[in-house]
């Protein structure tokens, strides 16, 4: 970031904060909210040339450094109040052999610098006995091995709290906005050309939560700004959009094109097996199935009474700027968020 970014900044711009996965969806997405509160950020990434050329209008300060190599995380994060960990293994491949190492050199990074680590946390640690309905203290049984890494990550957070490890989980459902591998990109609806079609991948009557990017990165950063006052280790659940029926984001999208005849086709999950001797990524694709299968709301009650409220979006206009990163320009509602 240059000097002349640095001096135009809010009052508070000496709040310093470090983004790994700014390249990311949920990473830029926090990085831009920070920037908006008056933060500096960091940023790593591999290759900081091709990252200011993927990011060209994110204001950040891209530093070279890879997240499996501790000592890059450490260097990064001197001198930064907050640590946000958006890294994520690519699909949903080889989890446990780089997921977790790579939250382990964040950690090392935060007891390093004294920063609060906060790492976005998902659905996956609760089975179908966690109850329709979730809060920060639901059981967590996860019945896949994403889960149950995703457990495991949790626990490298807790287990540290009592040594001064400072961290928080904010805990959200499938994304919406400017997000590659989303399943409303990657699945639902075709990016780049015009909708003919809707793919919903679950089981139409049975709700599905869903996160607003922009909402869950406003809300993340306000964590960030009160979190001296927050427990060691404390877990938000972020309520976003609960969608019941299920397809009820499919007759979102027939509304902001403008299309209220625009058919609705059911996933083929058939084909999905199929495939899944010969794929790993189809067989990572159905141990996930059953979060379409089963309710699973989260509670965000916890997250409401500390902040007052929680950023939201209505989900008509959080879809028709989502299709608007996809390069679809929506008909019928206006963009203002």
């Amino acid at each position: 970031m240059n000097n002349a970014m640095v001096q135009d900044a809010s009052p508070q711009s000496g709040r310093a904060a470090l983004v790994v996965g700014a390249t990311g969806g949920i990473g830029r997405a926090v990085a831009e909210a920070l920037i908006a509160h008056g933060w500096r950020v960091t940023a790593l990434h591999r290759d900081p040339e091709r990252a200011r050329r993927i990011s060209p209008d994110l204001p950040v300060d891209w530093v070279r450094g890879d997240a499996m190599n501790e000592a890059d995380v450490v260097a990064a994060a001197k001198g930064a109040g907050i640590i946000f960990h958006g890294a994520n293994p690519p699909g949903y491949t080889r989890w446990r052999e780089l997921a977790i190492p790579m939250l382990a050199n964040a950690i090392v990074a935060a007891r390093a610098s004294g920063a609060r680590l906060i790492f976005p946390g998902n659905m996956y640690n609760f089975g179908p006995d966690a109850g329709s309905v979730i809060d920060e203290s639901s059981p967590q049984n996860p019945t896949t091995r994403k889960g149950a890494v995703r457990v495991e990550m949790e626990r490298m957070l807790a287990s540290g709290a009592p040594d001064g490890l400072r961290s928080i989980v904010v805990r959200a459902g499938d994304f919406l906005g400017d997000v590659p591998g989303s399943w409303f990109r990657a699945v639902m609806v075709k990016p780049g050309r015009p909708v003919r079609f809707v793919t919903y991948p679950g089981q139409r009557d049975v709700g599905h939560a869903w996160a607003y990017l922009p909402d869950l990165a406003e809300t993340i950063v306000r964590l960030a700004d009160i979190e001296r006052d927050l427990e060691p280790f404390d877990v938000f659940h972020f309520g976003g959009h609960w969608v019941e029926p299920g397809e009820e984001i499919c007759h979102a999208v027939r509304r902001v094109t403008g299309r209220p005849d625009l058919p609705i086709r059911s996933f083929p999950w058939i084909g999905v097996y199929a495939a899944a001797p010969f794929v790993t990524f189809m067989r990572e694709l159905i141990e996930m199935r059953y979060l379409w299968q089963v309710p699973l709301r989260l509670d965000n009650g916890k997250l409401v009474r500390l902040l007052g409220e929680e950023p939201h979006t209505s989900l008509d206009e959080a879809v028709a700027a989502t299709l608007v990163r996809m390069g679809i320009q929506p008909q019928a509602v206006p963009i203002t968020a």
